[in-house]
């Protein structure tokens, strides 16, 4: 900057005064991050993948830029006539000598434009399946320990706790405060989430707030949000204002109710129920184990007779097959005796004839020596020889007087004389 000769005012290049103007935009934190809210007069969307459009107020009108990347988190719903929160600062245009706000974020107001910004998105990630059904998983039957995302000075939070110590006192609550409604309310909302991650012995996530209007419950129709809910590693349950409402956070959890009480009793089950029920089975499984003992011991008589008769009538057909057996053994054992009676009586009998006794019963007499020897001829005998005479009914020792052998002449008539024992 120099001074021009005659005069003292400043001398500056265009350069010069766009650097100095855009200082001026800097130095106030107020247009460096600021919130504006108008109605769309004019908007254009470039190949390049930058939107172009102005806000208008009651008497002004502000050029606004909303960059590619930025763009590309905003549903394709701005149109003219749509009023709308424009975050983002305030900040000169040098090729244009112009000033400009340059958006970060884009958020519908009023009921038509964000009702179509909610269609809009939801057919987005409708079609990317975040909504599928098949994705939804169930709630634990008893959960230990369950996070709740919701304002920690809410009546919600009140609710939760009112009905989860009612129900199932035995659960951990951890709570994770954050806003609920706001602008600001879907960052906080999804940081909630981020801080979750950590506790893996969370069984559960609930994402709570008590009724409003249904501007109230835009957050909850926030993409940030509904990509934690489907990111995060256990089952969330919702229960966004009041029963009527819907939004798209209740889509995409895993179980929506109407209520944060609502969810609240969804999720813990009711204690003295559990204490019934166990009642109840432990009775019914009483009186089962009692029916099928009696059914068993039934079963078990029936057996029995059933074998009794069985071993009676395989002990009665046995005993027959014994006895006829018996009786063919007797048979066998007597005609065979018979025919061993009859061999042996002829046995007997050709025995009988050719033993010694049979032949000293008919007169003959057995001699032998004193020695044992058999004498069977007068050869074997000695004048004055002792003998042993063996009848059928005695012995007697004799001893030779005379020899004569057959043929010879007898005179004396007198052959032995015998003495008597």
């Amino acid at each position: 900057m120099r001074k021009m000769q005659g005069t003292n005012l400043p001398k500056l290049s265009v350069d010069e005064v766009t650097n100095r103007i855009q200082g001026l935009f800097f130095s106030d934190p107020v247009l460096q991050n600021l919130i504006v809210v108008g109605e769309i007069v004019e908007i254009k969307k470039h190949t390049s993948g930058h939107v172009y459009f102005t806000l208008s107020g009651d008497e002004g009108r502000l050029s606004c830029v909303l960059f590619k990347n930025d763009a590309a988190r905003v549903p394709e719903w701005p149109r003219k006539g749509d009023e709308v929160w424009a975050e983002g600062r305030v900040g000169v245009y040098p090729p244009r000598g112009s000033y400009q706000l340059y958006v970060r974020r884009l958020t519908p107001q009023g009921i038509g434009a964000a009702a179509r910004a909610r269609e809009e998105l939801r057919l987005r990630l409708d079609k990317e399946g975040l909504f599928d059904p098949r994705l939804k998983r169930k709630l634990p039957a008893y959960p230990q320990k369950v996070a709740v995302i919701t304002s920690s000075t809410g009546a919600a939070i009140k609710d939760v706790l009112k009905v989860s110590r009612n129900r199932f006192p035995q659960c951990s609550i951890v709570i994770v405060p954050c806003l609920v409604q706001g602008y600001d309310a879907p960052e906080e909302i999804f940081s909630a989430f981020v801080q979750i991650r950590p506790l893996i012995d969370v069984d559960a996530v609930m994402l709570v707030r008590g009724g409003g209007s249904r501007d109230d419950l835009n957050p909850f129709d926030d993409e940030r949000v509904i990509r934690a809910i489907r990111s995060c590693p256990v089952p969330v349950i919702t229960g966004v204002g009041h029963e009527t409402d819907t939004t798209l956070s209740d889509l995409a959890a895993d179980v929506a109710a109407s209520t944060p009480s609502a969810a609240a009793e969804r999720l813990f089950p009711d204690h003295i129920d559990l204490i019934r029920h166990v009642d109840f089975f432990s009775s019914s499984l009483s009186r089962t184990m009692q029916t099928d003992i009696r059914k068993k011991k039934d079963n078990l008589a029936h057996f029995q007779q059933l074998m009794f008769t069985h071993s009676s009538r395989m002990v009665e057909r046995g005993a027959k097959i014994l006895q006829e057996n018996k009786r063919h053994m007797d048979l066998l054992m007597k005609t065979l005796l018979e025919g061993r009676k009859q061999a042996l009586s002829s046995v007997a009998g050709a025995l009988n004839a050719l033993s010694p006794l049979s032949i000293l019963g008919r007169g003959f007499i057995s001699c032998t020596k004193e020695e044992g020897e058999v004498v069977t001829s007068v050869d074997q005998l000695e004048i004055r020889e002792k003998l042993i005479l063996s009848f059928i009914d005695g012995r007697s020792n004799v001893r030779v007087e005379k020899i004569t052998k057959t043929g010879e002449k007898d005179e004396d008539h007198a052959a032995l004389s015998g003495l008597l024992e």
